[in-house]
Parts: structure tokens; C-alpha cells; sequence
């Protein structure tokens, strides 16, 4: 798996251990990267006492002794771990005038309320020392449940020989998972330790973004630190995690615990910044995960902004003078979990977190799941990133003289985390590298036939491999190993439950055994070729009609339109280049051009005109043309199929209240059910397509879309509701009651459809169309009738279980809001792609 193309870089460092091995790098690095190093064969990970009891033992009385980098002595960092490092935070905290403030607030606020109760009468000769004595009470009161909250909150730091144990058995229980080690770039470490050092004598703090796979991250990352040499970041945990044993040795170990949503919470979320602010005025290191929960599909997901928010928040206010943010990377050969997470996507409710799954099982702890990946992107400036950003803006050219404490200014915070939080993916994905598994599962998931023998293996993961590196992506590597050896070592990974090898007498020939738990691995590469995968789709739409090369040529502004609406719909799974549509899309054409998948008609002047498949890729039985399709066809069915579900919410004929509400998560629910059906019986080529996860994406696209209304309130206990838009409300035959196939939502659902794949199971044809409107007439009227229902219960007394189906008056306020807001930001948004 050599590279023809790719520069020499800094070697790899793996970790297992007390052990660092180095090995050549074979994938695409910058300029500025120089050859260094050489390739080691895999290392045995750290000793085993049944196998080598005498150096168990040694190992572990070097851990105990803290001999040379395991005292942990000379980090660079701040100073952490003292007996009253957790303290001294904490007292800190409570007394920073923001919580303060806030706790003086909320007392005043309460007085105020009593006030109009009547508990307090101004007008008493005492009530001014009532109200004092009053006051003082509420404080002493809301100071208890600080003090409680920050208790179940802040890292205990306090003990380095904790910390000296817990790197130990970490590293004992991941090594025995991951025998192959982890594996970082000596270049970026080395930065990194540069970074490090300057941030230390200014006091700022490191704010590390990784993505989120796995429980697995936090531990790879605290243990690279320790090994390194670097002061422990301080990592931003669920409140989930909170749980007998493993809660308090996490929490003594770096985490600190939120909770997952803050509510309506003041208190709280000012607790929060406030320990957010001391943490980044003292320059402690900071970690957290930019998807916020771990990523059940294998790709990157939308920034979550919580943590972010605050960050930026002590930035902008002047609390700090900057941050050091660096993204990281981290990719597995196998992730453990994934087999619960295919679980959850088909629509298990997710597990909660106990003692047995995070450690793992037994037969976990003796698995071969390979090898970690940790890659860190050259770390930058938030101050900086700020003052670009804003010196773009002409009515900011005083950079951060701007009063954000007027709302009217809440729009441009609001973009510029919006844009921190994309910039940080696109670092993620830039210096993401593909995993031998990655390569493996792609391949045998963008294949036509049930399954490929080994020298086809080979020859598509090469091509697939050089593709990578063509797009400036990186490829992992086992030194010289040769293509066929590093293929059957990740087959060994990916294990029989994923990759099934057939029976056969003249070549070992693999197939997909579990393709919704093969597809986490696909996901690992897509956003590489996301601008070739919309393109061919998009031209599909007219090489699907067969026939000869002329009829199957597509003009280039209808395929820019189809682009266009592809981009857009699924921008909430992809993360695209920022140079705009256009250019995005030439970019791509003439890179399909010149890999002989298309061929680009011009005119005199050099535009485009026309498009088409290349003789050379229909000599090929169009075998790349559909590698790309295969990638993101599973998608769009999965939205398509939401799509179509959402048509059935339509309110029956007849009935003359259309203003029924019904609850999101049935609905999406029931789309999940629909897409079940419609794959059994051949209506979906995919069975992605019945993914969770896609689909609520997809629900949340055509709610930006105007398509869908969704009312959330601040009651928690009152789940987020939708309906159709009126205005995209679909009709209904007078006779029948039949959904009509027309209108504006069914043109919408009909240009998806068009990019679908077809085959051997599915035509599109008005067979198709009546049967599945039947289907998801069938489940809407079930969920209409439903809410319906409850509403009348609730009218009538009575307990119901499901949200109201109609809104109260401050809920229209609240909709007719958010509807002008939609309004604005679609007209503000630009093309995609």
C-alpha cells in the first residue's frame, strides 16, 4: 500500500505502554514535513502476568515507584494535582462575581415574587429588615445548591499517585482491546509540546476538540498526555458517566460532569461558565467533544455548541485573553461499541451507562480490535480566529469593541460560534487518518455484486487508497507491508460477525455480513468524496434512462441544479469546502475529468456546457461512476423515506381541524417503521435507509426548510410536536381520501427520488407511488388519529399519556417567531456544496 504520490513525512510514534516505536509515515502531509525514522515490526503490547509474571511485576513496580516519565514530575502545564487543587477551584468559583451576581439576582427576583403574593408587605413599618433577613436566607439557600452542584461537578485533581495508579490500569485495560498500541505523529506531538510550553508561560489554557467515537476517546487522550508529558486536560463529561465507581474514578481522573440539557436553569448554567472561566483564567487544559455525544454512524456530526458557547463567551466578555484551541483527531480499527450502536439506529432505546459496558466484557478485554489512531491539527488562536472573523464585517472594524451585551449583536455570536464550530470539523477531517478497516468496509459496500475475492480486494483498496491521498486525505499504513497482508490483518478485526468469507476453491472471497455495522467503517471515509459522490448522483438522474451516450449526457445547469438541491438537502450530514457552489462544483468536474470518469462538453469560451459519462469509465462497466453513487445513495433513500412519511401526516378528508399537532419522536418513529416496510419489500435498496439517526437528521432539514412547523417549549415535560406546513400541506382526492400524487411537497419528494438508485427490485412507476402513499397514509392516519384523541381526553378531564395537539396562545407567539426567523436564515443562506 505504498504511495506513488504521497510526501515523506515525520514518522509515527506508537504507544504501547512504556514502550514508543516509531514508524515510518506513508501518508500525504504537508510541505513542511521531513523524512524521519524508520518502520518497527508491531510490538507484543505490555507485559501479561500469567505469560511473563516476572515482567508484569517489574512493570508495575515502576508505576509504583514513579521511575523517569511515570512520576509524572515535569509536565508542561499548569500545576494540577495537590490536595487542595479541587478546593481552591471550587472556592474560586464561588466567589467570582458573575455567580455572585447571579445568586443576589435570583434572591431579588424571589423577593419580588413573594412580593406580589403578599408574603411581603412594603408598606410594614419592618419590612425593611425583613426583607434583609429575607434576602439573606435565599442567599445562604442558593449557596447550598452551588455548593452541591460544583460538588457533582468539578474534577478532583488532588492526588498524583492516584493518577499514577490510574494511567496503569488504563493502559492494562486498554492495551488489551487495542493490542496494536496508539499511535500519534512525532511531528505533531513535537508542535504540540512547542504549543504547550508558550502557553504555559503566557497561562493560557489548551482547549483540545476532539471528535467522538467512543468511550474510548477520553481515556486514548488522557493517556497520551500523561505518556507525553503534558499537563492532563480537564474533560467535559455527560452527567450519564456519573455512576457508581467508575463516576468517582473519572471524576478523580479529569472529568467534569453537566448535565446533559441545563433547562431553564440560570443558576446552573452560571455555575458552569463560572468554573468554565476560572479553569481558563488559571490555564488549565480543557477537553471537550465537539459532537458533543458519540457518533453512532462513523462520520463526523454537527457541532454541538454548549461548551464552545461558554468558551467564547469568556473571550468576547474580556474574563480571558485567549485560548489555544486544537482539534484531534481519533480513529480506531475497530470501535468497541458499535455493534450497541446498530442496535439504536434500528430503534433500541439507548442503554444507560453502567460498570460492565464501560469497562467492557470479558470477551471485549481479549478481543483484537487493532489499533488507535490519535492525530492532533496544528493548534491556533481563538483571539485570532475572532478577530478575522470580525474584521470581515464592515460595521465591526474595531475588531472586539463590540457591545455584546446588545441583543441586537446576538446574531453575529451566534455566527461566529456557528462558524468556530464548522472550522474545527474541517480540521478534524483534514488530518483524519483512513483506517485499513475503513478502506475494507467502503470497498465492500460500493460493490454491485454479493461479494469480492481477494486480488479484486486488493486491487480496489489500492485505487480506493490512492484516491484518498489524490484528495488530500491520509492513509494508515503497517510499514512495507504489502496490500494483501494489511487487508487480512483488518479483516482479522473486523471479525466474521461483519465480513463473511465464502466457500470457494480458487480464491478466498469475502461479502458483507453485518452492512449496517460495516457501514460505521464506509462513513470513515465519505467526507473525502462527498462533491464526486452528490455529482454522480445528481448525474444519474439521466444516465439511469439508458440508452446511448447522447441520451444519457446531462446539460451543466441542469446537473448544477440537481447539485444544488442535493447539497442543500443533506447539509446537515456533510461538511463541505467553503468556496461556494460554483466553484466547489468545477473543482470537482474537472477532478472526475481527469480521472477519466466523465468527459466536460465546452464552449468557445471555455464554460461548460454539457456532461457525461467517459468512454474509458463505460469500458469499465462504469465502476468508479458507481463507487461514488454508492456512498451517498443510502442517504438519500433515508430521506426520501422521511420525506414520504411526513406526507402522511396530512389531516384526513374531511376533518375540519387541521390545527392537530402530533409529537416529533412518534413521528419519526413511524417513519423508521415506514422505511422497514418499504425495504422489505423492495422500495428502498438500503437498509441504512431505516437509520435513526438519518432520519431525524432529515426531519431537521425540513424543518429549515419551512416543509415542516416544530413547536419545543421550556416544560420538559412536554415533548417537541410538528405538522405539515400549510403551505406545503399535501392534497387529498375528494372521493377516496387518497393522497395526491402532486403539489408542491410532492414535486419535493419526486426530485429526491429521482437520484435513487434503481435496479432489480425497485422501478419508479405510479405501481410504486400508490402502494407506498398507502403505507404512509396508513401510519399518519394512526398517529393523526391518535393525538386526536388525546386531545379530546384532555378536553374532557381526563389523563392522557401523549403532548397536547394544540398549541396555547403563547405557543403561536413562540411558532410565528421562530417561522420569521426560518424565513430570515434561508433567505440569508447561501448555495451549497
Amino acid at each position: 500500500m505504498s504511495p506513488s504520490n504521497s510526501s515523506k513525512a515525520a514518522p509515527d510514534l506508537r504507544i504501547q505502554g512504556d514502550r514508543i516505536t516509531l514508524v515510518r509515515s506513508q501518508v500525504k502531509e504537508d510541505s513542511r514535513s521531513t523524512d524521519a525514522g524508520r518502520d518497527e515490526i508491531l510490538l507484543n503490547h505490555m507485559a501479561r502476568f500469567r505469560t511473563d509474571p516476572i515482567g508484569f511485576l517489574r512493570e508495575l513496580g515502576l508505576h509504583l515507584a514513579g521511575t523517569e516519565w511515570r512520576g509524572y514530575d515535569e509536565y508542561i502545564g499548569q500545576r494540577i494535582f495537590y490536595p487542595e487543587f479541587s478546593k481552591e477551584i471550587k472556592d474560586k468559583v464561588i466567589e467570582s462575581p458573575s455567580l455572585q451576581g447571579k445568586i443576589y439576582e435570583l434572591a431579588d427576583l424571589k423577593i419580588a415574587d413573594e412580593e406580589k403574593q403578599g408574603l411581603l408587605d412594603p408598606a410594614a413599618p419592618d419590612y425593611t429588615s425583613k426583607m434583609a433577613s429575607r434576602r439573606e436566607t435565599l442567599v445562604q439557600q442558593l449557596h447550598k445548591v452551588v455548593d452541591k452542584m460544583l460538588d457533582g461537578m468539578i474534577c478532583k485533581l488532588d492526588s498524583k499517585y492516584f493518577i499514577r495508579g490510574a494511567y496503569w490500569v488504563t493502559s492494562e485495560l486498554t492495551l488489551r482491546a487495542y493490542g496494536q498500541g496508539i499511535r500519534v505523529n512525532s511531528e505533531e506531538i513535537l508542535r504540540l509540546k512547542q504549543v504547550a510550553e508558550e502557553a504555559e508561560k503566557k497561562k493560557q489554557s489548551i482547549l483540545f476538540l476532539p471528535c467522538h467515537r467512543s468511550h474510548v476517546d477520553y481515556v486514548a487522550l488522557q493517556l497520551l498526555c500523561y505518556r507525553l508529558g503534558l499537563a492532563l486536560p480537564i474533560v467535559v463529561a455527560g452527567d450519564n458517566l456519573n455512576f457508581p465507581i467508575v463516576g468517582g474514578f473519572l471524576q478523580r481522573a479529569g472529568a467534569m460532569y453537566i448535565r446533559r440539557s441545563f433547562g431553564d436553569d440560570q443558576l446552573y448554567s452560571t455555575v458552569v461558565q463560572s468554573y468554565i472561566d476560572i479553569l481558563l483564567q488559571g490555564g488549565y487544559n480543557l477537553e471537550c467533544f465537539i459532537e458533543g455525544g458519540r457518533s453512532r454512524t462513523g462520520k463526523l456530526l454537527p457541532p454541538k455548541f454548549g461548551i464552545l458557547s461558554y468558551v467564547l463567551d469568556s473571550l468576547l466578555s474580556g474574563r480571558i485573553e485567549d485560548v489555544v484551541v486544537c482539534p484531534v483527531s481519533i480513529q480506531y480499527d475497530r470501535v468497541i461499541e458499535t455493534e450497541g450502536y446498530t442496535s439504536e439506529l434500528l430503534g433500541a432505546e439507548k442503554k444507560k451507562e453502567n460498570l460492565k459496558d464501560f469497562v467492557g466484557s470479558a470477551s471485549v478485554l481479549k478481543s483484537n480490535f487493532g489499533s488507535v489512531d490519535v492525530r492532533f491539527k496544528e493548534p491556533w488562536s481563538l483571539r485570532s480566529f475572532v478577530e478575522g472573523q470580525l474584521a470581515q464585517l464592515a460595521l465591526f472594524p474595531s475588531r472586539f469593541n463590540v457591545d455584546w451585551e446588545d441583543e441586537r449583536n446576538n446574531h453575529i455570536r451566534q455566527a461566529l460560534l456557528r462558524t468556530l464550530g464548522y472550522r474545527v470539523l474541517n480540521d478534524i477531517n483534514s488530518v483524519s487518518v483512513i483506517m485499513p478497516t475503513a478502506l475494507i468496509g467502503t470497498v465492500l459496500l460500493t460493490m454491485r455484486g454479493r461479494g469480492i475475492g481477494m486480488s479484486e480486494l486488493v486491487r480496489r483498496v489500492n485505487w480506493l487508497s490512492e484516491r484518498i491521498r489524490a484528495n488530500g486525505g491520509r492513509v494508515a499504513h503497517f510499514g512495507d507491508a504489502p496490500t494483501a497482508e494489511v487487508i487480512a490483518r483488518g479483516l482479522s478485526v473486523l471479525g466474521k460477525k461483519l465480513v463473511h468469507e465464502a466457500d470457494a476453491v480458487t480464491e478466498r472471497t469475502f461479502k458483507p455480513a453485518d452492512k449496517l455495522e460495516l457501514a460505521y467503517y464506509r462513513n470513515m471515509t465519505i467526507h473525502l468524496f462527498i462533491p464526486e459522490a452528490l455529482v454522480c448522483a445528481a448525474l444519474y438522474t439521466q444516465v439511469k434512462q439508458g440508452g446511448g451516450p447522447a441520451i444519457q449526457d446531462m446539460m451543466y445547469q441542469t446537473l448544477y441544479d440537481q447539485v444544488q438541491f442535493l447539497s442543500s438537502l443533506l447539509r446537515g450530514e456533510f461538511i463541505y469546502a467553503s468556496k461556494g457552489l460554483e466553484k466547489n462544483l468545477q473543482n470537482t468536474l474537472e477532478r472526475l475529468e481527469r480521472d477519466q470518469v466523465i468527459y466536460i462538453q465546452r464552449d468557445d469560451e471555455g464554460k461548460f456546457v454539457k456532461v457525461g459519462l467517459h468512454p474509458a469509465e463505460r469500458k469499465a462497466g462504469r465502476e468508479n461512476f458507481d463507487f461514488y453513487c454508492f456512498l451517498v445513495w443510502p442517504f438519500i433513500d433515508s430521506y426520501w423515506a422521511a420525506a414520504v412519511s411526513i406526507m402522511g401526516l396530512t389531516p384526513p378528508i374531511g376533518y375540519k381541524d387541521n390545527d392537530i399537532w402530533i409529537q416529533l419522536s412518534k413521528a419519526q418513529k413511524s417513519a423508521q417503521q415506514l422505511a422497514k416496510v418499504l425495504y422489505d419489500q423492495g422500495d428502498l435498496s438500503y437498509e441504512e435507509a431505516m437509520n435513526k439517526q438519518t432520519i431525524s437528521n432529515g426531519f431537521k432539514r425540513f424543518e429549515e426548510e419551512g416543509i415542516i412547523q416544530v413547536i419545543r417549549t421550556r416544560d420538559t415535560q412536554i415533548p417537541p410536536r410538528l405538522r405539515i406546513a400549510p403551505e406545503w400541506r399535501p392534497g387529498r382526492d375528494e372521493k377516496t381520501g387518497s393522497l395526491l400524487e402532486s403539489g408542491r411537497f410532492w414535486d419535493f419528494v419526486s426530485r429526491i427520488s429521482v437520484s435513487r438508485r434503481e435496479g432489480k427490485d425497485r422501478r419508479d412507476g405510479p405501481t410504486v407511488n400508490r402502494r407506498v402513499l398507502a403505507h404512509t397514509d396508513s401510519l399518519g392516519h394512526q398517529l393523526f388519529m391518535e393525538a386526536v384523541q388525546a386531545q379530546t381526553e384532555e378536553e374532557q378531564g381526563k389523563k392522557f399519556q401523549l403532548a397536547p395537539a394544540r398549541l396555547t396562545a403563547e405557543e403561536k407567539r413562540s411558532l410565528e417567531q421562530s417561522i420569521r426567523e426560518q424565513r430570515r436564515r434561508r433567505k440569508s443562506s447561501r448555495a451549497r456544496l
